[in-house]
Order: C-alpha cells, then structure tokens, then sequence
C-alpha cells in the first residue's frame, strides 16, 4: 500500500475571518490561492492541510446531516490518489470490504473525487488534482 499520502482534514466554521484570525494566532498560515469567502486553506505540514469551511458551504459536499460539533465530534477525512483510476479503484476496494457508498464521484475535470463511509459511519474522500491546475 502506498504510505505516502497527503492528508486534507475539512472543518465547518461559522465565521471563517474569526476562525482564520484565531488559528493565525497558533501561528498557522493559509494558502491565498485556495481562499475564498466560502473556504480557506490551512498549512499543517508538508503534506497535511485543514480546510475550514462556512458551513452552508461544507454543507453541500454532504449526503446526509452535518454533525453539530457541540454535541458530536465529526468531520470529512480526505486523502490523495495519483490518477482518477486510483480513486475508483481505492473506493471500490471500501466497498467490498465493509465500507458503504457516500456520493456519486464528482469530476469537475482538473479534480476528480470519490468517497464512501467507513464501517463506523465516518465520511472519507479520496482526491486527484491535475497538477497542471495548481500552476494556475
């Protein structure tokens, strides 16, 4: 099995500025070309990231429920594939291992996503991004 995987953690925030001033004061910083008014990005390591979400935003990538982060802990766990056959073939191995379908893959053409549920429930996503489109 490939080890070397990135890993993307998504949160839903509220308010984005306030959580963005909040985590730049632990001295994170953000990546301004995958920041908008509806996410930014958050530099943990070489290959760890946290996308911080406003949730009606996060809430679109959902096919069930968002979970109130007061009263339940839950969050969509992402890591990346080298080409969009890995991606079916990763997800197709979730699923005949006890794993349930999530949504359909989405192919926007520069990234293209699959993603299922774990056995406990929990939601994953495995990602393939042209790497032509993080030039731009």
């Amino acid at each position: 099995m490939k080890t070397n995987r990135k890993l993307f953690l998504n949160l839903p925030v509220k308010d984005l500025d306030r959580s963005v001033a909040f985590f730049r004061g632990l001295g994170f910083e953000f990546d301004p070309r995958f920041t908008d008014e509806k996410a930014t990005c958050m530099l943990v390591g070489e290959d760890a990231y946290v996308m911080l979400l406003r949730e009606p935003f996060f809430k679109e990538f959902l096919g069930r429920p968002m979970a109130n982060a007061h009263e339940a802990t839950e969050c969509i766990v992402a890591f990346s594939a080298a080409s969009k056959g890995e991606v079916d073939e990763i997800v197709g191995k979730a699923l005949a291992t006890g794993g349930s379908k999530a949504l359909d893959p989405k192919d926007l053409g520069f990234m293209y996503s699959g993603s299922f549920y774990d056995p406990d429930g929990h939601y994953w996503e495995v990602v393939w991004m042209d790497p032509a489109a993080l030039q731009q």
